[in-house]
This record gives C-alpha cells, sequence and structure tokens, in this order.
C-alpha cells in the first residue's frame, strides 16, 4: 500500500510539472543531432528528485549527505535545461556532492588517496555517461530499472547493505516517469535534470554496496552504458571531435536513427542485455575470479560495441557529425 500511495503522489508530481514546464516553455527542441523530431516537454526526470524528498521526509535522522548532494547535482542540472551552464561550474557541483556522499561513507578514512582520487574521477564519469547515453524514448527509465532491480536482489538475498526502500523509491519513480516517455510520441524528456540526478543516486548505491562486499564487480551492473560511453568518447577523440557537443555517434543512435529501429525497441535492447549480464553476475559471483568475469562479460561487450563501425560504413555515415 505504501508504494501504491508512493506512485500515486509522483504520478500527481509529474502532471503538476508538466503544467509548469509548459507555462514556462521548458521544452527540447529538435536540432539536426537529436533523436526526437518533435519539441516535447523537458525535465521530467525531476521525478526523481521528488521520489528522494519524499523518502528523505520519513527518514530525515539519516541520508542528509545523500539527500543534500542529489539536490545539488539536481538543481544545477535543472538550471542547465532551461539556459545552458558552463562546464565548470558543472562539474564544481558534481565534485561538491560527490564530496558528500564520500563523507557520508567515510570514504576518506576507508581508501588511500590513490583510491579516493580513482573513485572521484570514477564517480564524475559515470554521471556524464549516464547523461550522454540519455537520447531516446525509455533508455534511461528502462535501464534504471535493471540497474536498481539488481540492487535490490543483491540487498535482498546477498548482502543487506542499505535500507532497501532507498532502491524501491528510485525504481518506482522510474516507472512513473516511463509511463510518460516510453511512447512513440513521448510526453517528457529526462532532462539533465532526470539523468543526473538518477546516476548520483545509483552511484551512492553502488559505492555502499561496493564497500560492504569489498569487490568492485558490481560496476559491471553499469556494463552495457560503460562500455558504449567510455568507447564512443575515444572514438570521439580519435576523430578529434569535442566530446562536450552534442553528436549521434553512440550506439544507441547509430541503431535509432540511422539503423531506422525503433526507439524503444532500442532501449529494450539496452535493458535486455544488461538484465543478461547482470544476471551473469549474480550467477557467477565468489565463484570465479573477479578478473576473469571482468574478462568474460567486457570482451563480448567490446566486440558487440565494434558492430556499429559496421552499421557506420553500411550507411555511408559521416564520422565528422
Amino acid at each position: 500500500m505504501q508504494y501504491t500511495i508512493l506512485g500515486i503522489i509522483l504520478m500527481i508530481l509529474m502532471l503538476v510539472y508538466f503544467k509548469v514546464a509548459d507555462r514556462y516553455n521548458i521544452i527540447d527542441k529538435p536540432n539536426l543531432r537529436s533523436s526526437h523530431t518533435e519539441i516535447t516537454l523537458r525535465g521530467g526526470g525531476i521525478i526523481f528528485w521528488f521520489s528522494a524528498l519524499l523518502y528523505f521526509i520519513q527518514n530525515i535522522q539519516s541520508n542528509y549527505l545523500f539527500f543534500t548532494g542529489i539536490t545539488l547535482v539536481s538543481l544545477v542540472s535543472f538550471w542547465d535545461d532551461i539556459q545552458s551552464l558552463s562546464n565548470k561550474i558543472r562539474i564544481s557541483i558534481h565534485f561538491l556532492a560527490i564530496t558528500l556522499i564520500f563523507i557520508d561513507l567515510e570514504l576518506f578514512t576507508l581508501m588511500p588517496i590513490w583510491g579516493v582520487v580513482v573513485s572521484y574521477i570514477l564517480a564524475i564519469g559515470l554521471i556524464n555517461a549516464y547523461n550522454f547515453m540519455d537520447g531516446i524514448n525509455g533508455i534511461t527509465g528502462l535501464y534504471t530499472l535493471v540497474v536498481l532491480g539488481a540492487l535490490l536482489y543483491v540487498n535482498t538475498k546477498l548482502q543487506l547493505f542499505i535500507d532497501g526502500d532507498l532502491i524501491r523509491y528510485g525504481m518506482i519513480a522510474s516507472i512513473v516517469f516511463l509511463f510518460f516517455n516510453y511512447r512513440k510520441k513521448a510526453k517528457c524528456f529526462a532532462g539533465d535534470v532526470g539523468s543526473i540526478a538518477i546516476a548520483f543516486w545509483i552511484i551512492y548505491l553502488l559505492l555502499k554496496l561496493i564497500i560492504s562486499t569489498n569487490t568492485i564487480i558490481w560496476l559491471l551492473f553499469l556494463a552495457v552504458y560503460g562500455i558504449d560511453a567510455v568507447c564512443t568518447i575515444v572514438h570521439r577523440l580519435y576523430l578529434k571531435q569535442n566530446i562536450f557537443e552534442a553528436h549521434r555517434l553512440h550506439f544507441y543512435q547509430i541503431l535509432s536513427n540511422e539503423c531506422k529501429i525503433q526507439h524503444r525497441l532500442v532501449s529494450l535492447y539496452y535493458a535486455v542485455v544488461q538484465i543478461a549480464i547482470s544476471t551473469l553476475v549474480l550467477a557467477l559471483y565468489q565463484k570465479v575470479n573477479d578478473i576473469i568475469l571482468f574478462s568474460v562479460i567486457l570482451i563480448p561487450l567490446l566486440f558487440l560495441y565494434s558492430v556499429k563501425f559496421y552499421l557506420i560504413n553500411k550507411n555511408n555515415l559521416k564520422l565528422s557529425i
């Protein structure tokens, strides 16, 4: 009953936001590098911050550093959705927010300085990678459901590492968001406020789990996004492009824009592949060496990603795009 009520409240908040977004013209206009063709409301991903707020209200004596951090990244991202901000401002806020959860998780005392530096790079990189991957209907909502579902399974069946509701609240927010986004003609897009807020949420949960189990194997719960984001960045650097500018070279963009596969189907492919990977991780956890497990999963993913170049050549795409 609690989760049903939460879903209803989030649905109402989303509808109220639509009125505000429409009133103040918070929209996403398509351009030559967009995957959509119609003007759509932007910032629907604010639902994730609302869900975090509702959780915090009920657990005000705990997780206040996490909530402060997600509020900071949500504010600066929402501002960026309305009026573009410089990369320096956004990265600075991300750094501050990550510092807050590092304090909450006592990372500065648990890790040597080099480990903290690596953690900063990884966390900020994952936040931006999650944002880069938010480009077609349903991809952020479905992928988030898969990642959070895997984390909830671990928390319930393998290793209790956090209050389960902190995971469930994110999942319910994803379901509500998908109701409006996973359509042929989406009612809204997540915007930076959505993709970055939920990425921050997932990073907090993953760090908590990694610390509890003393293994980084759980990073494979983000393997599909990770391979696509990192390899695309390398590809664009090879092409001497500005990696912070919009483009259409992610694998999902090639599939949806150039190969003309329905956007929602591409999003479903990404979710299904990640489900298969997460299932394999859960099945082999503590049964095989971590390095072997990383290799077993990442090497086939790299091969799968390389299919993109065949599709590029087949469609005679201009790599300068």
